[in-house]
């Protein structure tokens, strides 16, 4: 057994040991609380939007100067937009997942309540459902005769008019659970203010446009509102339509109306992509951090293992003199390395605990999970024993009377 002999070597060199320990502990906590970021930002990046991404265009419009009768000209910008080849859906649309701009409002279960139950995003838009790709799961689509103008709905609201407000919702499953856990939506009722709305149906997924909070990134719901302010949503047939649709559906809409500025013109996929551009930057800045400390640690393994090998050449001389193989001359420092190693990775895990407290705390992270700790561990390891390897190698290789001599 190698054990007490190497227990006895490191305790005459405590400082190197101390040191070593330290930054593998300190590696180890980083590397867990890091590779979990890096993980939470890739399944963020990954959430589903609930509509036909890869078939889907958006375009936003705004006049210059006042506008005149802004139905009828949607009206006609809708119909114009159905023409073109390769249109499968269009539609008026207040906002768009991953737009960057959300009308949310609370949602109460009952009227005496103090505070809402949740916050939710208002889609709103005649034919949405269709024109972006929404699944619906449960009940059915707000009817035609359902819907009411978005100024309308604003002129009742200022002046209390219960009639002239929107009386039915689609809402999403996520929504559907978190209100009625367990049970079916339809039917239900929900408020918006002091004005009852009756859920009609249930889409799968719908996310919010603006996302600060993950676990409600589901919260949303389609109101019957008709909309009139320039900004379509384009379902093509087929993903390879989108570019072509989107410059026709720019010229048909200029056409139109020459007076008009476009604002945006993008596909959902290209929204998305800024959309998690800050996301993708702190991963690959985190990867980067986890490299560079993987790359420190090694290194430091490396040095300290060329150190002590240059040190102990008499010892390893006298080892291999007394019959000691190559093989144990190796064994021997990849054991007092995976001493070390495990030691600071033990250590590592109780500050990567601790550290995680403290983002849960102070930046509302979840808790990591525990398999984080196992893995992180195997990792260091696997490094320390690799990044050993070479100066045990070359400490294996001294022949035994040339070590001799030397002293």
């Amino acid at each position: 057994m190698d054990i007490l002999p190497i227990l006895s070597t490191l305790r005459r060199h405590k400082i190197t040991a101390f040191l070593v320990i330290i930054e593998i502990a300190l590696t180890c906590a980083i590397i867990c609380n890091a590779v979990f970021i890096i993980n939470q930002r890739i399944d963020r990046m990954n959430m589903q939007s609930g509509v036909d991404e890869h078939r889907l265009v958006y375009i936003e419009l705004a006049d210059i100067g006042a506008s005149k009768d802004e139905k009828a000209r949607t009206l006609e910008d809708l119909a114009a937009l159905r023409q073109i080849s390769g249109v499968e859906q269009v539609a008026s649309i207040n906002e768009i997942p991953f737009g960057n701009s959300s009308s949310n409002s609370g949602i109460k279960l009952d009227l005496k309540q103090r505070l809402s139950t949740l916050n939710a995003t208002m889609y709103s838009g005649e034919n949405l459902v269709k024109a972006m790709g929404t699944q619906l799961i449960e009940g059915r689509d707000l009817l035609p005769d359902e819907y009411m103008d978005f100024d309308q709905v604003v002129r009742a609201a200022a002046a209390k008019d219960a009639k002239q407000i929107p009386h039915v919702v689609v809402i999403t499953q996520t929504m559907a659970q978190r209100l009625w856990p367990g049970q079916s939506a339809l039917g239900k009722q929900l408020y918006i203010s002091e004005y009852p709305l009756t859920v009609v149906g249930v889409v799968r997924e719908l996310v919010r446009p603006s996302i600060w909070d993950d676990s409600a990134k589901s919260y949303s719901m389609i109101m019957p509102m008709r909309e009139a302010d320039g900004r379509y949503a384009i379902l093509t047939r087929t993903p390879g339509d989108r570019e072509r649709v989107l410059a026709a559906a720019l010229a048909k809409l200029k056409e139109i109306n020459p007076r008009r500025v476009v604002l945006k013109k993008v596909t959902l996929d290209d929204l998305r992509h800024d959309f998690f551009q800050n996301d993708r930057a702190m991963a690959g800045l985190l990867v980067g951090v986890c490299v560079a400390l993987l790359i420190v640690t090694a290194l430091g393994i490396v040095g300290l293992g060329s150190f002590w090998v240059a040190q102990r050449r008499r010892q390893i001389g006298v080892r291999r003199a007394l019959g000691a193989t190559r093989r144990n001359i190796l064994n021997y420092f990849q054991t007092e390395n995976f001493l070390l190693a495990t030691i600071g990775i033990a250590l590592g895990m109780l500050m990567a605990y601790g550290i995680n407290l403290l983002l849960m705390v102070h930046y509302e992270l979840p808790r990591m999970p525990a398999i984080y700790f196992p893995v992180g561990a195997v990792l260091l390891w696997i490094i320390g024993q690799l990044a050993v390897l070479g100066p045990a190698l070359r400490a294996a290789a001294v022949p035994p009377v040339v070590a001799t001599r030397s002293v």
